[in-house]
């Protein structure tokens, strides 16, 4: 119908939109789930009947020191209810105060601010213990834990190394890189050295095709993450699954492999969606916190390009729209991507130096891009910086109308459109 109207996230808030007279629309929303009546006492539950291992109250004891590790403000995993149920078991068992260090799993992205670590744990927890930022490019604050047989490099945090108990949360969810997020991928890219870092996300990884959105089983990505966190001795995991309003859906706690191979189970049966063929265009949502920069706004059409079939054929534009208010991102790896971008003469140019030379971690958010934009446009639409946007690569747009109308001007009136609301909590799947 084309005068429906159409939603979709915009930072905290929505866009509302109708498409051109003679475009077609198939929207693809995820599985409609109830979210959990009671998530604190299903968490409860869930470290009470841990899959795979003993329960928390058992693997730790007086005297341990332990440690947490739990995602950076660019993720939604509810941590201020995840850590404050693993802090109490862990006082239950007789863990002091003065022994756990919660050490926030930044990855390469910029420190995180106070302000942050209240928001991620509560104002009383982030006074109460050590709360720490992962540093990637520290030496002494890393240590090495050798190479795996495939070849990479795995280093970790000190304080997550170290510990007699080393713990995690995480969201499983698709990821472009890891099939699903959560298990071991918190403490093997958020605690992570460069190195490790580095290759995991270099072009030998991305470039494989079996490193793709919803594939777990023989993603070499996924492969080398399970052994890094091996290494560096996670043994503990609390993971959830979220819906597209950050409602908690499912819960699993336990063997870091186990309970996400059990919430990757339950997940695959929400996120993957089937559609009905390819699409002229395709309209992703992202929003709050994700939509904050250029960096992870456009995780959204590289999702959509990565799904098991790319969503848009061959020549198609990905709008997508996102506030961006930080710009490109203050972190390392934030600006590492934007330069690269910015500085390339095209997509062409970043692809070819990426497989001949590599590059620095954070930067593989180029070559992703740059593969999506070897064969489609990108939209930004709304941005607050949209010469940043023109700078990678990208187009920007003041309103979803005009994104919509320079569309059928390109591809033609009578477009077929597919419509994402929530990007990255959905596989479309033909």
């Amino acid at each position: 119908m084309p005068d429906q109207m159409y939603k979709i996230p915009f930072s905290k808030s929505e866009i509302e939109f109708n498409l051109p007279a003679q475009m077609t629309a198939e929207v693809a929303v995820s599985q409609p789930v109830p979210p959990l009546a009671d998530p604190v006492q299903a968490i409860r539950d869930a470290l009470e009947h841990p899959v795979g291992t003993d329960p928390l109250i058992r693997l730790a004891h007086p005297g341990d020191s332990v440690c947490i590790v739990f995602t950076d403000i660019t993720r939604a995993s509810p941590d201020h209810l995840l850590v404050r149920a693993l802090l109490s078991e862990l006082e239950k068992a007789g863990v002091h105060d003065e022994d756990i260090t919660l050490l926030c799993g930044i990855g390469m992205h910029r420190a995180s601010t106070p302000a942050e670590k209240v928001t991620k744990l509560g104002a009383d927890i982030a006074a109460r213990y050590r709360v720490i930022d992962n540093e990637p490019q520290n030496p002494s604050a890393l240590v090495d834990l050798g190479v795996t047989p495939g070849g990479v490099p795995v280093s970790a945090h000190r304080a997550a190394v170290e510990a007699d108990l080393l713990i995690a949360t995480g969201i499983v969810e698709p990821h472009q890189y890891a099939g699903y997020s959560g298990g071991g991928k918190t403490v093997a890219v958020g605690a992570a050295g460069e190195a490790l870092i580095a290759h995991t996300h270099g072009p030998a990884f991305i470039d494989n095709p079996a490193t793709r959105l919803g594939r777990i089983e023989g993603n070499p990505f996924r492969e080398a993450i399970n052994e890094a966190a091996r290494r560096a001795g996670l043994r503990f995991i609390l993971n959830v699954v979220l819906d597209d309003e950050y409602r908690i859906l499912r819960v699993a706690a336990g063997d870091p492999l186990l309970a996400f191979q059990e919430l990757v189970r339950f997940a695959k049966t929400v996120y993957e969606v089937p559609i009905s063929h390819q699409f002229d265009i395709a309209i992703g949502g992202v929003g709050f916190p994700k939509d904050a920069n250029i960096y992870q706004a456009s995780r959204a059409p590289s999702y959509l390009f990565f799904a098991p079939i790319p969503v848009v054929r061959p020549g198609g534009i990905f709008i997508i729209p996102a506030r961006c208010e930080e710009g490109a991102g203050e972190g390392v790896g934030e600006q590492r991507f934007l330069a690269a971008m910015r500085d390339a003469p095209d997509v062409q140019f970043i692809l070819e130096d990426a497989r001949k030379n590599g590059y620095p971690p954070g930067q593989q958010r180029a070559f992703v891009m740059a593969k999506v934009l070897e064969q489609s446009e990108v939209i930004m639409v709304g941005t607050e910086c949209p010469d940043l946007i023109c700078d990678c690569k990208m187009t920007p747009a003041a309103t979803m109308q005009e994104a919509l109308e320079y569309a059928a001007k390109k591809l033609g009136p009578a477009s077929r459109v597919l419509i994402v609301p929530h990007a990255l909590h959905t596989l479309p799947v033909l």
